[in-house]
Parts: structure tokens; sequence; C-alpha cells
């Protein structure tokens, strides 16, 4: 049985909301140079340029890539044999607090109908993940709104099948055009319950762009959708091309007989998401 003092993960999360803040994990970085570098269309590769330039400015000062730093989504991959010395949820709000406060980051959270700031940007989002060993996996994505608020979510018929999926989320990003901020990154969840369908497609953020699912069937729904998404020609904030979407990512979870849930969580092309181990 390994300890760890619930302040080293306060350290651990404050630290990672500044980093994730500032600069783009790089695979994402990664997938928008490459889109860059092949976009024809010249409204959306100046675009591109703008959105490259913006991310060297971010890192080289250590400002936000965005005004918006999102809430908090954390991830704790927690080995079952790790005791906490302390309280796992209140090192997380903690660390938040302190990150965003020592950052310099906007504050965003507020409650949802009296629209009051909490003042600190807590209450985090936290999904915590038992796994086997001793190890404490921790992944903080600032989730920003402008892309958050084009989500959505179907309870669709099981008759419906792949062409339903395929449908619903093609017509999910026509629908919602220019406003996450594209290129966008979508992440899609496929079975479980109407919770754990929108669960899922957060968590397919997380995955970084070009690792593929490791069932055939949904790896190459993946390569499929990302295609057609890109056939819209929503381009690059709104201007047309070929990059409406840098990456696609599927998870999915078996459902009842009678079901066939579907989400998809948009994300601009600030994706931001950092980790560490400890």
């Amino acid at each position: 049985m390994r300890s760890i003092k619930a302040e080293l993960i306060r350290d651990t999360v404050a630290q990672l909301c500044i980093k994730a803040n500032a600069a783009l994990p790089g695979d994402v970085e990664k997938a928008l140079n490459a889109a860059a570098e092949k976009e024809s269309w010249p409204s959306a590769k100046a675009s591109l340029g703008l959105l490259q330039e913006n991310l060297r400015c971010a890192e080289k000062c250590s400002l936000p890539i965005c005004q918006d730093t999102g809430l908090a989504c954390v991830f704790i991959e927690l080995g079952q044999d790790v005791h906490i010395e302390g309280s796992l949820h209140e090192a997380v709000n903690e660390g938040v607090k302190i990150g965003y406060g020592e950052g310099y980051l906007r504050k965003s959270a507020v409650d949802p109908l009296r629209r009051i700031n909490t003042g600190d940007n807590t209450p985090a989002l936290l999904t915590t993940e038992l796994c086997q060993g001793e190890t404490c996996r921790i992944t903080v994505l600032p989730k920003g709104f402008g892309s958050e608020n084009m989500s959505r979510i179907a309870m669709l018929k099981p008759a419906e099948g792949v062409e339903g999926v395929k449908k619903f989320v093609l017509e999910t990003v026509a629908m919602v055009g220019s406003n996450p901020c594209p290129p966008i990154v979508l992440g899609v969840g496929i079975g479980g319950t109407f919770d754990k369908a929108a669960a899922l497609a957060k968590k397919a953020l997380l995955r970084p762009i070009g690792e593929h699912n490791s069932d055939e069937l949904y790896a190459a729904l993946e390569k499929e959708l990302l295609e057609k998404v890109n056939a819209l020609g929503i381009g690059p904030q709104g201007f047309g091309g070929e990059t409406t979407a840098l990456g696609l990512a599927i998870e999915h979870y078996p459902t009842h007989v009678a079901g066939l849930p579907v989400a998809v969580n948009i994300s601009c092309h600030a994706t931001r998401r950092s980790s560490a181990e400890i």
C-alpha cells in the first residue's frame, strides 16, 4: 500500500491548471500545423496561421491561449493500492483555486441560476477512475464554453444503428457551424445510459489526436466521420476550407437492448489538457 499526501495532489493540480492553459499538448499542435501545411483555401490558411501565432505568443509569455480558461475538468486514474492522506476532493479543489489564482486565469464558475461567481473557479469537475497498482495519474482539461455549449446528446432508437449515429454527429457539426471556433476536436460517446454517453464523449477528448479506438469497427467509424466532417467545408473560424475538425475520437460502452445513446462533446482548436503521474 502506497500513501500519497493530499498536499502533493493539490500542488500538482495547481501546476497542471497553469500549464494546460498556456500551451497545447503536442498532438493537438501537430495536428494544427499539419492542417495549416495542407490547407489550400487562402482565408482558411491565413486563419490557421493566426492561430499558430497566438499559440507561440501564449507559450512564450506564459499567457492563456484563450481568454476563456474554462471550467477545470480533472480526471484522476487512481491505483486501488493507493491511500490518500487527506481529502481527495478538497485537495483537487484547493489545487484549482491556487492554480487559477497564481496563473491569473479567468474565474468562470457561477451558480447556474443566481449567476453569482464562486470567485475561484471551483468546484472542479472531478472524475475518478480506479485502476490496478499504486499509481496516481492526474489530467486537467480546462473546458471553455464556446464549444461546450455546442455539444449535444440524443437517445436514438436501436433501429437507427450506425447510420443514425453518423447522421447525428454530422448534423450536430453542420448545425453549430463556426460557433465553436473551428477547427474543432470531437469527442463522441456511444452507449451506456444518458449520463454515461456524455461522460464517454468528454473522456474521448483526452485521447491524443491520431490514436484510434482499439476496436476496428469504431476505429473505422472515427476515420469515416472525420473525413465527412471535414467535407462539410465549414473550415477554420467558418471561413471555408479543408479543415473543420482536427480530430475525432469515439468511446463506447454496452447499453440496454432498447436504447442507443450518443453524445457529441465539441472542443475548439484550443483543446487543452495536461497530465502528470505522481
